[in-house]
C-alpha cells in the first residue's frame, strides 16, 4: 500500500519559513507555495508553518527558533537531463547563480568525472544544494532527490540504511549501489560512493563519507511519514523510532541518526483548513505526545 503522500523533507528555520520558501518557488520552476499557518502557544513561541512544492517535490518548513543549523549531510540533488531538455546546461548555470546567492559553493561548478557540469552549494539560508547534468543514458530520476551523507559516528552504514528503509516503505525500489576502491583516502573499500533507492513515490540519494567533516544528521531536516489510520502511525513508529529521548510531538530518529515524523494525513487537513480555534485546538493536544494519537487529534479538532 503507497502512502498517502510522498515523503517530504521538512526545514526547520529559526525566522525564515515563509521567505525561504517564497525564494525556493521564485528561482525553481513549477513551484507554488500550498498553504500557510500558524502554530500558537508552542515551546518556541508562535510558529509559522509552510507547506510548498518545488518541481514536483512536496516540502514544509517552520520556523521555530534558533535550535538546529542546516549543515550538508542532508542536501538535495538537482538533476538536468540534457536529453530531455536541450536548455539543461543554462538552467543549470542560472540556478547555481540564484541560489549562490548569499551563500557559498561547496564543489565549485565544474566538470568532475560524474559530470560534465555539476556544483554544491550553500544557499542564504544554509540548505545545501547538489546541481549536476545527468550523462547520457543514465536512469531518470526526479528532478529534486534528497540526499544523505553518513559521516561521523553514521560513516559506513549508508548500504545498510538503504536497505532498512526500504524494508519500512512498502513498493520501494532499489537503484544504483557504486562503492568505493581500494586506495582511497579516508574512505574504506566497500562503503558507499553513491547510491539511490526509492521510497513509495521518493527516490532517496545516500553516501558515505569519511572525511571529517564535523557534522551529522539533526532535525533541521526531517521527513514527514503520512498516515491513513493509527495502525499506519504505529507500524512506522515502531520501525523508526529508536531514540527514546528524541521522541516529542511526533518526531523520532532511527537507528542512522535521522530524524522522522511520523503524522495523521487528519493534521494535514487541519492546517491546510487554516481556522486558528481549530489549530489552537489540536495543537495543544498534540504537544504532550510523544507518538501521535490520532483519537486524541480528532477530538480536539471537533470530529467526533
Amino acid at each position: 500500500m503507497s502512502l498517502v503522500k510522498p515523503i517530504t523533507p521538512h526545514l526547520w528555520f529559526d525566522t525564515q519559513a515563509k521567505e525561504a520558501a517564497q525564494f525556493y518557488c521564485s528561482v525553481f520552476p513549477d513551484s507554488q507555495i500550498d498553504y500557510v499557518t500558524r502554530l500558537r502557544n508552542t515551546p518556541s513561541g508562535d510558529c509559522d508553518v509552510v507547506a510548498f512544492t518545488v518541481q514536483g517535490q512536496p516540502f514544509m518548513a517552520i520556523s521555530a527558533g534558533p535550535l538546529f543549523k542546516f549543515n550538508p549531510s542532508i542536501s538535495f540533488f538537482v538533476n538536468f537531463d540534457p536529453a530531455r531538455d536541450p536548455d539543461a546546461r543554462s538552467k543549470l548555470d542560472a540556478l547555481w547563480a540564484a541560489l549562490g546567492e548569499g551563500g557559498q559553493a561547496l564543489m565549485p561548478l565544474d566538470s568532475y568525472p560524474f559530470s560534465e557540469r555539476y556544483g554544491w552549494l550553500q544557499d542564504r539560508y544554509g540548505v545545501s544544494w547538489q546541481l549536476m547534468l545527468k550523462p547520457a543514458g543514465s536512469d531518470a530520476r526526479p528532478a529534486i532527490v534528497p540526499a544523505l551523507m553518513f559521516t561521523g559516528d553514521a560513516y559506513g552504514q549508508a548500504e545498510a540504511a538503504g536497505a532498512f528503509y526500504r524494508s519500512v516503505f512498502d513498493g520501494s525500489q532499489a537503484g544504483q549501489l557504486v562503492k568505493y576502491p581500494a586506495g582511497m583516502p579516508q574512505d574504506r573499500e566497500g562503503t558507499v560512493m553513491f547510491s539511490d533507492f526509492r521510497l513509495g513515490e521518493t527516490w532517496f540519494v545516500a553516501m558515505d563519507s569519511g572525511h571529517p567533516h564535523g557534522f551529522g544528521f539533526n532535525e533541521a531536516i526531517s521527513f514527514v511519514v503520512t498516515c491513513r489510520d493509527q495502525a499506519e502511525i504505529d507500524r512506522y513508529w515502531a520501525q523508526l523510532s529508536s531514540v527514546p529521548e528524541a521522541e516529542q510531538c511526533g518526531w523520532c530518529k532511527d537507528r542512522f541518526g535521522l530524524s522522522w515524523q511520523v503524522t495523521p494525513q487528519r493534521m494535514d487537513e487541519i492546517l491546510q483548513g487554516g481556522d486558528p480555534a481549530v489549530i489552537d485546538r489540536v495543537t495543544q493536544a498534540f504537544l504532550p505526545m510523544h507518538k501521535l494519537d490520532l483519537a486524541t487529534i480528532e477530538a480536539a479538532a471537533g470530529d467526533v
